[in-house]
């Protein structure tokens, strides 16, 4: 065997291997970005980032209804607050309606009522209030009556309205005693630019359906 053909052999593949460890090295090693802008090309396999969650969720409820967290107020017309300013004008306006004084005027009376109710109904809350007749009985028994209101409950609602049972309590006090009143009433509160306002009302009894849309 020759030797020098054998240890030839040896330098050789030590060569090559030598060779490939420097093209593994050279290959692995970073290479500044040669591109126009100098921005790093994104990896083809990046995971995408998803969308934001919508703010508020979509109308409707698709899934099967759960007892312990049903929101009704996705399947109504308009929101829980809508519906407790318009719960509030209904009650509020009640409360206003039955408090009144033998010695002041129907304006100072009519005054507390504006703000919850559209122009129609103020004008014939006006012309009752005005009445000579009424006026003139609640001088003579000197009445001061302070009102109060329960709601009850919903008759009910449109796009735009809603109809509430509303209990009006009085204590009045007159030259005939003390007494406590109360009466029923279909108070429709609808809403007209943003503002909840007393549209109709009446006797719980005579029924009222609201206003329609």
């Amino acid at each position: 065997m020759d030797l020098s053909d054998d240890r030839q052999r040896r330098l050789l593949f030590a060569g090559i291997a030598a060779a490939l460890v420097l093209l593994g090295l050279w290959l692995a090693w970073p290479r500044p970005d040669t591109s126009p802008t100098g921005a790093a090309t994104p990896s083809a396999t990046a995971t995408a980032t998803p969308p934001p969650a919508p703010v508020t969720p979509p109308p409707g409820i698709a899934g099967e209804v759960d007892p312990n967290a049903f929101d009704v107020y996705r399947l109504l017309p308009f929101g829980r607050k809508d519906f407790a300013t318009a719960a509030t004008t209904a009650q509020r306006f009640v409360s206003a309606y039955g408090t009144y004084r033998f010695d002041e005027e129907p304006q100072t009376y009519l005054d507390r009522l504006r703000p919850f109710v559209v122009d129609p109904v103020y004008a014939d809350l006006r012309a009752a209030a005005s009445s000579a007749g009424v006026l003139e009985e609640r001088r003579q028994a000197q009445t001061v009556a302070a009102g109060s209101a329960s709601l009850d409950a919903i008759r009910t609602f449109g796009t735009t309205s809603v109809t509430f049972l509303v209990t009006g309590i009085q204590d009045v006090d007159s030259t005939a005693g003390k007494r406590s009143e109360s009466k029923s009433w279909a108070v429709t509160v609808q809403n007209e630019g943003g503002s909840w306002r007393v549209h109709s009302f009446s006797p719980a009894d005579v029924g009222q359906a609201g206003e329609a849309q």
